[in-house]
């Protein structure tokens, strides 16, 4: 067990006078431009396996990081400690740091008139103050309700329920400092089936930033042990090339390689299959995908970006051509571009279904082919968009599943597959920062015996 160390949790004005004290440090040190984001994190975590505490851990991080500019030398420094002391040294550092980098023509902060002055509110804190005690008993009966759902159900990985809040505050010299809490909460259960060589797995979760919303605890172990139990006896496939249905929890993975893809850092390297891709079609007419940055509650939220620069609602893609890249200012600067508001990743993606009629629906598109719902290895190259990973989900004939398949490999080319996307379905996953249905791929190799 980790004991919560002892400092008091300090208030967003507390992080707000950390910030200004090293700002004023930078400039005093004679750099041109600085920036400062301090956050803290508390947390509670527990695991239970079989009905017995596995893990109880309390979480109590904070940090505070620096980053000066003397013109274009940049250096970087972070500390845990807040004394008044520590952070003048940890700037000395940063300022020790930057006289000994090369310039680069393209550093610097974001520009002045992109800050964020009236950030929204986007209703992202919702602590939990439930006991230790109380979260072992949720987490216990997750796991009970997995375990009695099916006598075939005989062993588990454990359930495990942790809530989280942070606050981060980021600062710079063009005078913009903000910041906000926010709040996660996860339960999750796996389980095992079988005997013997027929050993299977699955799980199910629930997150959310506001704990009253988290699926029942006893429904999220039923959920993981229908999964298990479905899963027993697969058969392996013959090579052939077939559609492929991807779950929607999976999908979100599919989503995830474009946006690399198309991020600016892997532009700039070029280090992308996507390379100078912007105003082509990359995936079929029809099919869009929105950055919504201020939807209260969801994930990936945020008032303004790392940079302290506002974020926006905008099409990344629109009828299948792509828009634009994702983008900070030091990226946007190497491509000769302005920043998106993108410093720190994407702010809730949204693919626009395509089909209507929910899993059942989309099952019935499919007709003959391939469901995933598990993907296993690395097998993605970035630059060619070369994809091939392990697979195992169900054979699906006239839209109704036949039995669970393992042991294949699904392969294709993300450019090809993405171009090749037949529907995206309306049983969406809202559980992270992308939000996405079921989609439907037209044509893959699926590589089996």
């Amino acid at each position: 067990m980790i004991v919560p160390s002892s400092p008091a949790r300090l208030s967003e004005g507390d992080l707000e006078a950390i910030i200004e004290r090293a700002l004023d440090e930078a400039r005093a040190r004679g750099a041109s431009q600085a920036e400062a984001a301090v956050s803290q994190d508390t947390g509670l975590s527990v695991g239970v396996r079989l009905g017995e505490v596995e893990t109880l851990e309390h979480q109590r991080d904070r940090s505070m990081g620096i980053t000066v500019y003397f013109g274009q030398r940049k250096g970087s420094a972070s500390t845990a400690d807040f004394s008044l002391d520590a952070v003048r040294a940890t700037v000395a550092k940063a300022c020790s740091i930057a006289r000994f980098t090369a310039e680069d023509v393209c550093s610097g902060l974001a520009d002045a008139a992109l800050m964020s002055r009236s950030p929204p509110s986007l209703d992202l804190a919702h602590p939990w103050n439930v006991t230790a005690e109380r979260a072992i008993e949720i987490a216990k009966s997750c796991e009970a309700a997995a375990l009695s759902f099916d006598p075939r159900i005989n062993n588990s990985e454990g359930a495990s329920l942790g809530t989280h809040q942070g606050l981060h505050v980021y600062g710079n010299t063009h005078g913009f400092i903000g910041g906000y809490p926010t709040t996660s909460h996860t339960l999750s259960c796996v389980v095992l089936a079988g005997t013997g060589e027929d050993m299977q797995r699955d799980y199910w979760y629930s997150t959310s930033r506001d704990w009253h919303e988290l699926e029942n605890a006893e429904a999220i172990g039923r959920e993981s042990a229908r999964r298990t139990v479905a899963r027993l006896g697969p058969r392996r496939l013959r090579t052939r090339r077939a559609p492929v249905l991807f779950a929607p929890e999976i999908a979100r993975g599919l989503i995830g390689h474009f946006t690399a893809a198309i991020r600016g850092s892997s532009q700039y390297r070029q280090s992308s299959f996507l390379l100078n891709s912007v105003g082509t079609q990359v995936f079929p007419a029809g099919f869009s995908i929105s950055e919504r940055p201020h939807i209260p509650k969801a994930m990936a939220s945020a008032p303004f970006d790392n940079e302290g620069v506002t974020t926006r609602d905008r099409e990344l893609i629109a009828d299948g051509l792509l828009t634009g890249y994702i983008l900070s200012s030091y990226s946007a600067r190497k491509l000769g571009l302005k920043t998106t508001g993108n410093a720190g990743g994407a702010h809730n993606l949204i693919v626009a279904p395509s089909a209507a009629g929910g899993a059942e629906a989309q099952l019935k598109r499919l007709d003959t082919g391939l469901l995933v719902t598990e993907l296993m290895g690395q097998g993605v190259n970035a630059v060619t968009g070369d994809y091939s990973r392990g697979a195992a989900g169900f054979w699906v004939e006239r839209g109704v599943i036949q039995y669970p398949v393992a042991e294949i490999t699904v392969a294709g080319n993300l450019k090809q597959m993405f171009l090749g996307v037949v529907a995206v379905g309306d049983d969406i996953d809202t559980r992270g920062g992308t939000r996405v249905g079921s989609i439907l791929v037209g044509e893959m190799t699926i590589a089996g015996e």
